[in-house]
Formats: structure tokens, sequence, C-alpha cells
């Protein structure tokens, strides 16, 4: 029998390094532990309750906020995927209208739905010649302030996935012009803050809700999050919808693995990152001879709405090589022994944190060089297979993803179902920014989007059946 336990054993001797979260790296040197089993227990006398805290863990929360700046810090073990839904629950009633920047996470769409709040979507920009979207046009959100008045919230991801950074300060500064609150998915961005050479948070910039993924970019456990609470009034809201969404029986080793996270950062912050960003200046320097895979970098601030960018993030851009990113994905993992974190149609995504060592970023920089080299060998111009990239465009809304989650549907075969309503989420994953959202138009480019990306071994959710065919739509 092939058990879950064994199998993760047995890969942690082996020698294939992580470009992926957790932002620990499987580093035992930064984070030594014992046996996890030796300090999971329950609600016992003298260890608090994360649900109400008010000793041991309300202090942990004190020492979060002040190392971010924050008013309030809600330390959670249900992944930042919780701080969404508490944050937006809190900072709204049933049939608010919220803006949305449409490259959300999709458990915002989700908690759309569940609190049956009216959505104004705000499409990020376009940034030439690559498969990324660029950042969220401060102008733009606020002519749909002026159109909508009646905005309640709004809600965007910086940085994205990639690392880009939109004009947070602007933003903030439009958002309570008009009387929004301003929610930050800032999941990405738990590290940002901690050296001159990485973006600001935006907590530094007085958004009111911002959610860090500590897993993602720290060396702290999976599904361990935080959400910084900067108005004081929303507090206890916050706190009910946390305990409502929230485990009732949060594990403790979780809890002790941010604890650490921050006890670290409290005590070696500044000899970390300073480590670490010049691991990433010795990496971004081997591979300035790439010729033909292509580097994501700063050279976007500016330009796109993009105000900043986090050089945390390694998107390698695959658009001028024959291969797509699952390929380049493929021959990192067989051949080389790296890990990705994402893999799309024209790019991948390594992330970095200070739990990487330099063996491991040079492994990885080695290999790219050394694959770009191959295709020099064996590619001139003219054989390069340029992959269609697919940007978020404006999609036609038919009705609000509470009505479409909520509506009598049908399962149809995806090559049918151009014209159709959307029924549930479908996206690619990972980052889990939806494709589709219930209640949109399926349009046909996008039906033709999806069925290469299958065909290309890439991981499609939402959609039914074995082979990923069929999608649930409103019944006509």
């Amino acid at each position: 029998m092939n058990r879950l336990y064994e199998k993760l054993i047995r890969y942690s001797k082996n020698d294939y390094y992580p470009m992926h979260m957790p932002g620990h790296k499987r580093n035992t040197l930064l984070l030594p532990a014992g046996n996890p089993y030796s300090i999971d227990i329950t609600e016992i006398p003298g260890f608090d309750n994360l649900n109400q805290p008010e000793e041991i863990l309300k202090e942990l929360s004190g020492r979060i906020s002040k190392l971010y700046g924050s008013a309030h810090a809600f330390p959670m073990v249900n992944g930042s995927t919780v701080g969404i839904l508490a944050g937006i629950s809190a900072a709204t009633n049933p049939g608010d209208r919220v803006l949305v920047a449409r490259n959300c996470h999709k458990s915002v769409y989700h908690t759309i739905a569940l609190r049956q709040l009216k959505p104004i979507y705000i499409y990020p920009q376009r940034v030439d010649d690559s498969p990324i979207n660029g950042g969220i046009s401060p102008e733009n959100m606020e002519a749909l302030l002026i159109k909508h008045p009646d905005i309640k919230l709004i809600i965007i991801t910086s940085p994205t996935y990639e690392g880009v950074v939109s004009d947070i300060e602007r933003i903030v500064d439009i958002a309570h012009k008009y009387g929004a609150i301003l929610l930050v998915d800032e999941a990405h961005g738990a590290h940002m803050g901690f050296h001159k050479e990485f973006p600001k948070s935006a907590i530094t910039y007085g958004a009111d809700i911002v959610i860090h993924s500590l897993h993602k970019t720290l060396p702290a456990f999976t599904q361990t999050a935080i959400l910084h609470s900067n108005l004081p009034k929303l507090n206890q809201r916050i706190q009910k919808f946390i305990s409502i969404y929230q485990s009732s029986s949060p594990s403790y080793v979780l809890m002790a693995g941010i604890d650490r996270c921050i006890h670290l950062l409290e005590e070696k912050s500044e000899t970390l990152f300073c480590s670490y960003y010049q691991k990433l200046q010795h990496f971004f320097q081997m591979i300035e001879k790439l010729k033909h895979l292509r580097l994501l970098t700063g050279e976007v601030i500016g330009k796109y709405g993009i105000h900043d960018f986090d050089p945390s993030k390694i998107t390698i851009i695959t658009s001028e090589t024959p291969f797509n990113g699952h390929q380049l994905s493929e021959i990192l993992l067989e051949k080389y022994h790296v890990v990705m974190e994402m893999e799309s149609r024209d790019y991948i995504l390594g992330i970095t944190s200070i739990g990487d060592t330099q063996e491991g970023l040079d492994r990885f920089a080695k290999a790219l060089l050394e694959i770009d080299q191959q295709i020099e060998n064996r590619c001139d111009e003219k054989d390069y297979k340029v992959i269609d990239t697919l940007v978020l465009t404006p999609s036609i809304s038919k009705m609000y993803p509470y009505e479409a989650m909520e509506h009598e549907t049908e399962v149809v075969p995806l090559k049918e179902s151009c014209g159709k309503v959307c029924a549930d989420i479908v996206s690619q994953y990972p980052p889990g920014t939806p494709l589709l959202v219930p209640g949109e138009v399926i349009e046909d480019d996008l039906i033709i989007f999806i069925q290469q990306a299958i065909n290309d071994g890439f991981t499609i959710t939402g959609l039914i059946g074995d082979q990923k065919d069929r999608i649930e739509v409103i019944k006509e």
C-alpha cells in the first residue's frame, strides 16, 4: 500500500529542490523542529483559545500587529481563504455592492456568493508582449466609484502571484475619499516591508483590511495566515466571522508554527532578509545570459498600472521557445529535480523566501542556463512555437454569482457551452484566479483556451467528468 506518510518521508530524503511554497522550503536548519505529535494538544488550561483569545494567543496577536505595524492582527490556521471570507463578510451586509478586481482569488467570489453581494468588476491592465496581468488603475477605480456611489467595499490582489504591485497608496486615498473600505489580498506579500529592496506592505499605506498567507513567502506551516485590521470598529465582526469560517479545533501545531515564524522575524529579520536578497542578486546575475527564456523583472515598473514589483517571484516566460510552461516545468522536474510553484501556458513561476539556500538557487539558475543553451543549439527563430495567451478581458454577466449558484443547472459538453451562462467557478490552478465566474457568459475563445490547456497538461478546476470535458451551466 502506498501510504501518504511514508511517501512524504521518502520525498523529504531526496534531492528535489522546492521553488514553491511553503516558505520554510523544508529548511530544517532555519527552523529545527521536534516531533509534532508531542505538541499537538487541544484547548486545555493555560493554552488559550484561538477563536476567543485572552492569554498567550492574545499576546501573539499583539506581537504580530507590532511587527507589521497594523492596528490589530488575527492569526489563523485555515489559510488566507478564511481571512478573505471573514474580512469581506465583516465589511459588508447582504445585498451590498462591492468593487472587485477581476484577478482576485476564487475565495473572493465564494464569499460574494455566500453573502449575496453585487460585484462590479475592475480589470487589471494588459501587459504588452507578456502573459501576465498588470496592476489596477487608480483612475479607473475612481471612475467606477463615481459611477456607483453605493460601493461599500473594494477588493484587490496586490502583489499578484507574479509579483505585480498596484499603487496601493493612491488606491487607499481614493477608496477613503468615496467612503469605501479597502481590503487588500496580500497573501503573497507577507514578506514585504522587511527589506528596502522589496515593496512596502499595504498596511503601511493604511489599507483597512490586509490578508497575509504566512506560509506562502515566510517560514511557516501550510494553512497559517494573518488578517490585519486597521478598522477597530470592525474587529468584533471580524472575530465573529473568523470563528464561523475557521475550524472550532484549530491546530496548536500550526499556531506554534506562527509563533516561531514571528519570533524568527522579531529576532533576525534584518540579517535574514539581507542574506536572502544577496542570494537573489546572485541568482539574477547568473541568469543574465539567458537568450530565449525570458525573465519578468522590475523593468515593468511604471507601466501597465504596475507601481512596484516583488523580486521574490521568479517568472520565466517561454513564449519565444519551443516549450510551453508545462513542458519546461517537466524538464526541470525530471532532469534537474527542481520543482516549480506554478506552470501556465506561457510561463513558469518559482517562489523564493528567506528559507532558500544558495545551493538551491544556483541549481535552478544553472538548469535554466543549460536548457536555454540547448534551445540555442537546436532551434532558430522560425521554429519557435508561440503560444496564444489569454488575458482577462471584460465578460458579459447575465446574473450575480449568488443567483447563478442557486439557480437550476444542467451539465453540458464544454465544446457545446458557447453562449450559455456558467454556474460554477472555472479556474486554472494554481493560482486560482477564475477564468469563469458564476453568472458569466461562456465565450468561444475561452472554450478553445481551456481545451488546449487541458490537452497541454494543465490543471483546470471546476469542470466535470473524468476527461474534464463537461461544464455546469444555468438551465435554460
